[in-house]
């Protein structure tokens, strides 16, 4: 087991990894901007390196500083977290020829995830499912366009491949329009990016987010912890997410987690990763891999009582997986809402001291946070406080649990979302489950957002 880790991160996750490292006897050592020296991790660290002032760049995006750090506490291992430096690949593999073990998988597959193109290259490889389209530029010849079009199916999507932004696409519902619609898309692609290449893909209208959680071992072991559900976005930020996600059947999973697991053994992935879908019709449809721990990984535990972040320990320890496939069993449901110190309606960041804390408890409710009583919320970093997590016999019971735990929490001092988080729980559509990723901002923002 490594002796001694530097957490390179903050906030919760910060005091997550914390937790399982002293779980497993790991010594700790946090790092820290200067505005960040009252966190509650730094204080429960065995040791603690302030590495530079309050921005991110000086601090916790400071490589060199970070590097440091693990030199002068000896430390044998640097736990990213998520976020920062989770998913930088020169971050990986400085880490690595420095001396120290990084806990996550290897600059090489950081890169290969972390590039669209080569991650759906290699996901098509391993026989995860794509979003079908053109696989590159469409030509001149508008009959092989026309059955392209057929072939994927209605509505399909016409794409600049210059474009961006939401810039350069035009959505086809009837073949009638398809010829049409890749002139104009061509001639305003030509125009607005000085390249006219274009390519097709099917459109999703309403799909759900749907992802995966793996964990692999390095040696050809990998496993899938079932699927969450984070369909309830607003401006492609996660608000609430929940495992397993509703009217996902037993085969489903099986079928999708086992052509993930494979991708696992056949791209040589190591540590913790989530496999991000949309879903729609029944069908999945990969978009990208994260090669790190999710914000929303307690959902995962709660409902197969496999801790995460002890198994990343454990996998950076050359160690193998403590679970095989088999052993993996689903139990109940699990809710995770997202707490930020922000305004509810506006959405703007609410930094400033909290002046009452009070964390909701009672079965089968687990709140992760690092804010305390007089903590001083800073405004240079992510407006994300905490999460609250229930986990109930049923999806019924887990979400009565979250209803009560948001009527439980008390955060004086700041602005908190908590009162948007009411609404989503309390909302019918939610209630039943299987909401799309457009729901929350369509719906219960309207166009006032």
């Amino acid at each position: 087991m490594l002796e001694k880790v530097v957490i390179a991160n903050r906030g919760e996750i910060a005091l997550r990894i914390l937790r399982a490292c002293r779980e497993l006897g790991i010594k700790t050592v946090a790092v820290h901007s200067t505005a960040d020296e009252d966190l509650m991790h730094v204080r429960l660290a065995d040791e603690s390196v302030c590495i530079g002032p309050a921005p991110a760049h000086q601090s916790y995006l400071n490589i060199p500083a970070i590097i440091s750090a693990a030199e002068i506490t000896d430390a044998v291992g640097i736990h990213p977290g998520y976020g920062f430096l989770a998913e930088n690949a020169d971050f990986a593999e400085q880490v690595e020829k420095s001396g120290f073990t990084f806990i996550g998988p290897s600059a090489d597959v950081i890169r290969l995830m972390g590039d669209k193109v080569s991650a759906i290259a290699a996901m098509k490889k391993a026989g995860v499912p794509c979003v079908p389209g053109s696989d590159g530029p469409l030509g001149d010849n508008d009959k092989d366009n026309m059955a392209m079009a057929k072939r994927i199916g209605y509505p399909v999507i016409i794409k600049a491949a210059g474009g961006g932004g939401g810039r350069g696409m035009r959505v086809v519902h009837k073949e009638q329009e398809l010829l049409r619609s890749i002139e104009l898309t061509k001639a305003e692609a030509g125009a607005a990016f000085g390249n006219d290449m274009v390519y097709m893909e099917k459109f999703l209208e309403n799909p759900r987010h749907v992802e995966i959680q793996v964990l692999a071992d390095g040696h050809g072991n990998a496993i899938h912890l079932g699927e969450r559900d984070c369909s309830m976005q607003r401006r492609h930020q996660k608000v609430v997410e929940e495992a397993p996600a509703p009217g996902i059947t037993e085969q489903m999973r099986r079928h999708i987690g086992e052509r993930c697991t494979q991708a696992c053994r056949e791209i040589g992935y190591r540590g913790a990763g989530t496999f991000e879908f949309l879903f729609e019709k029944g069908e999945f449809y990969f978009i990208e891999m994260n090669t790190r721990v999710q914000v929303e990984h307690p959902v995962s535990e709660l409902i197969t009582g496999v801790d995460i972040i002890k198994e990343q320990l454990r996998i950076a320890s050359n160690q193998p997986l403590s679970f095989k496939q088999e052993d993996i069993v689903l139990n109940g449901h699990s809710i995770e809402c997202r707490i930020n110190a922000e305004d509810p309606d506006t959405f703007i960041p609410s930094p400033g001291t909290i002046t009452r804390y009070h964390a909701p408890g009672g079965p089968g409710i687990r709140m992760d946070s690092h804010i305390y009583a007089s903590y001083k919320v800073p405004p240079h970093y992510d407006s994300m406080i905490g999460k609250l997590i229930t986990h109930g016999e049923t999806r019924e019971v887990a979400i009565a649990r979250m209803q009560m735990a948001l009527e439980e929490i008390v955060i004086d001092g700041i602005k908190t979302n908590i009162a948007l988080q009411k609404r989503i729980l309390a909302d019918a559509n939610f209630q039943k489950g299987g909401t799309n990723i457009h729901y929350l901002e369509r719906k219960m923002f309207g166009d006032e957002h």
